[in-house]
């Protein structure tokens, strides 16, 4: 297989025709979402659009040494497709060609529109149909019409990450870079590099940087708990001896759901506990000339906010050895040749790396109207984790906070198809979750993550109860999603002509 995406002109254009069912974003997600669409629905006419011009989304976009899964590839693989590498926990470049096989071997590709980006969305009950406006990357408009819509564009911004501006930033004399835009071709040989923050991308990069740099700093305001997990999965290479693949591969994706929700339900249960057990497996791990109570123990519960992964430890190894150390503290200002601390202690860089963080974008900055009323995604309650409450045709994927995204991504996907194929069932052209006034009102997420706290006012709600409720459990939403009821008498469904 190739690692070069399709052309933007192997697609056919769907033009004025009409669609069964748009979807929007070809990375993990929406790859996935096609396969299952294909698979389940294979009378459905579907098409992709990409802004970017290749397959892949997060694990095409993000280029920085040492990017990699931040959860084991057996659940954030496809259900249908076994992962196959020796690596559980995989490197980006590992986690792009799986995609792209996927893609390549199903066919999808074809159905890719790439260098497309959607402005917004128009609703027209009479119709029973999204009229779709967007453009391609030379500014020509585009529009489609279907009659679902599915946005699988992710949870972030693509084309900026969340950028606090430093005092001196002016004044400083080597290179300034956000890891969302890694320059091709850096050299960090024998430089002195700071990485500014504590969270997934900084724990990968600052380990990859060590290798070669004359040493790397990982400068954070606060820790976060880092845990390190084995980079290969043993079980897993085991029962691939023993049973065939895609047996192996479903016993070990089961083995690490289960793993993973009990640990979960452990740190939800007995926090101070699970606490002290992570503080001091990093104590152990980075050896005496690191203080882990100092730079490993956040203020925050475990899963209050998410668990930093380090494959076979590789962070703490670079620490125990010198060549990268943490620093707990704030900037006061930039200066011409590094950063000095509120602490008064200066840090000497030739390269610093601001890895502050992601800036949420749930719909990919679509604009959406039914039958002419403009619809705010914030004042509305999401439906099953997944459909927008008084919004006709339309499903979202997000995926897990506390796990892997493709779990709910699977399962978003399965149910989409499930509700498609009722609706052919009962001769329904328009389903629409219907807000219940009685629910109460609680935030989209219960994360304490700076990401999710500066957009907690422009995500959507969930409510008290179901089917309102936004899990963070594997096994509800699979209850739910793959074997609930669809007409659970909160979904209406009717003709086209009049909103059900």
């Amino acid at each position: 297989m190739s690692d070069a995406a399709p052309s933007p002109t192997d697609a056919p254009d769907p033009g004025d025709d009409l669609l069964d069912v748009l979807i929007v974003g070809a990375g993990l997600s929406g790859i996935g979402a096609a396969h299952h669409l294909q698979q389940r629905c294979p009378d459905k006419r579907y098409a992709i659009v990409e802004k970017r011009d290749a397959i892949g989304g997060t694990w095409d976009l993000f280029r920085y040494p040492g990017v990699r899964s931040d959860s084991d590839m057996y659940t954030l693989g496809y259900r249908f497709r076994p992962w196959t590498g020796a690596q559980a926990i995989a490197d980006g470049p590992s986690i792009l060609r799986y995609i792209r096989a996927t893609a390549d071997e199903a066919g999808i590709a074809a159905k890719i529109r790439f260098g497309h980006v959607v402005r917004r969305a128009d609703w027209s009950s009479a119709a029973a149909c999204w009229i779709v406006e967007g453009e391609r990357s030379d500014g020509a408009p585009v529009q489609w019409r279907t009659r679902f819509l599915h946005v699988c564009s992710g949870y972030y911004r693509y084309d900026q990450g969340h950028r606090p501006e430093f005092a001196g930033e002016a004044e400083f004399a080597g290179t300034l870079i956000s890891p969302q835009f890694w320059p091709e071709g850096l050299d960090v040989a024998a430089k002195r590099i700071v990485v500014i923050g504590s969270g997934a991308t900084a724990v990968t990069l600052v380990p990859a940087l060590a290798r070669t740099a004359a040493h790397v700093t990982m400068l954070q305001r606060s820790p976060s708990y880092v845990v390190s997990r084995p980079s290969r999965d043993r079980v897993a290479q085991a029962l691939r001896r023993v049973l065939p693949e895609r047996l192996a591969y479903a016993v070990t994706r089961w083995k690490n759901v289960l793993i993973g929700a009990f640990y979960y339900r452990l740190a939800r249960r007995r926090p101070e506990q699970v606490r002290q057990r992570i503080v001091a497996m990093a104590a152990e791990q980075v050896g005496p000339g690191c203080n882990a109570a100092t730079h490993f123990a956040p203020r925050y519960k475990p899963w209050d906010q998410r668990v930093c992964l380090v494959p076979d430890g590789d962070l703490f190894a670079q620490i125990r050895a010198g060549r990268a150390s943490v620093v707990t503290d704030t900037i006061e200002r930039f200066s011409a040749d590094g950063i000095r601390l509120a602490s008064g202690a200066t840090l000497g860089a030739d390269i610093v790396v601001v890895a502050t963080g992601l800036e949420l974008n749930l719909l990919g900055d679509i604009a959406l109207t039914v039958d002419g009323r403009a619809c705010n995604a914030s004042e509305a309650m999401v439906y099953k984790g997944m459909m927008l409450s008084d919004v006709p045709n339309l499903a979202l994927c997000f995926g897990y906070v506390n796990a892997s995204w493709t779990l709910k991504a699977d399962l978003t996907a399965e149910y989409v198809c499930r509700l498609l194929r009722h609706m052919d069932r009962q001769g329904a052209a328009i389903v629409v979750p219907r807000r219940d006034p009685t629910v109460g009102v609680e935030p989209f997420l219960s994360f304490t993550s700076g990401y999710v706290q500066r957009a907690i006012e422009l995500l959507p709600k969930q409510g008290t109860r179901r089917p309102w409720q936004v899990h963070q459990n594997y096994f509800s939403d699979m209850l739910a999603l793959r074997f609930g009821r669809i007409a659970d008498g909160v979904l209406r469904f009717g003709a086209a002509g009049a909103m059900p």
